[in-house]
């Protein structure tokens, strides 16, 4: 059995076809997922400039790799896990390029806490962060159902208004009024439990 020039040419553009619907996949997939992804890159980096630095080479790999995906997941889950995986190279880069020697050799060397000061909060302060965290729990707690999914998802979780809309079925006009009385409702309980302080 013999293979023609029309066969390769064939198979050829039926490559190029996959490969431009999967780009065109990624494309979309990158539009409405973009601040879910820079949310992810900026748990894992804790600023906001290296979080975009993550993104960025995710979106680099994954358009250069995409013809590497299988579809044994969803594009959102490949795309999720480059994201998380170029946070991890960048830390572990980062980890490499930050290191102190801990014994001083040199006169002109620095103690190793005065690079690196303590910042870490006194036992007062984390008592008190701890009290607060659980008065805010217990006063969350207290909100409707309603008030508290709306609150969770668009002030925690930081979903858009038009995200949060579009998971909770409801217009984003009652988005933005839940998430006020939510937040007033919180704020007066809070009020009512420290004091007139906020």
């Amino acid at each position: 059995m013999s293979t023609t020039l029309a066969d390769i040419y064939c198979a050829e553009s039926g490559a190029v076809h996959l490969y431009h619907e999967k780009a065109q996949e990624l494309t979309c997939l990158i539009s409405g997922s973009l601040p879910y992804l820079h949310r992810t890159a900026l748990r894992w980096m804790g600023n906001v400039a290296d979080a975009e630095d993550v993104v960025q080479d995710a979106l680099l790999s994954a358009y250069s790799h995409v013809e590497q995906f299988r579809g044994e997941a969803r594009m959102s889950s490949w795309l999720t896990s480059i994201v998380i995986n170029s946070a991890r190279m960048r830390l572990r880069r980062r980890s490499r390029l930050a290191s102190v020697p801990l014994d001083p050799q040199e006169p002109d060397a620095h103690a190793l806490e005065e690079i690196l000061p303590d910042r870490r909060p006194n036992p007062e302060e984390e008592c008190r962060r701890a009290e607060r965290a659980e008065l805010l729990a217990r006063s969350f707690r207290m909100l409707s159902p309603v008030l508290r999914r709306t609150f969770q998802l668009r002030d925690v979780d930081g979903l858009s208004i038009r995200e949060t809309a579009t998971l909770l079925g409801v217009p984003e006009g009652t988005v933005k009024a839940r998430g006020a009385r939510a937040r007033a409702k919180l704020k007066q309980l809070l009020r009512k439990r420290l004091g007139a302080t906020l």
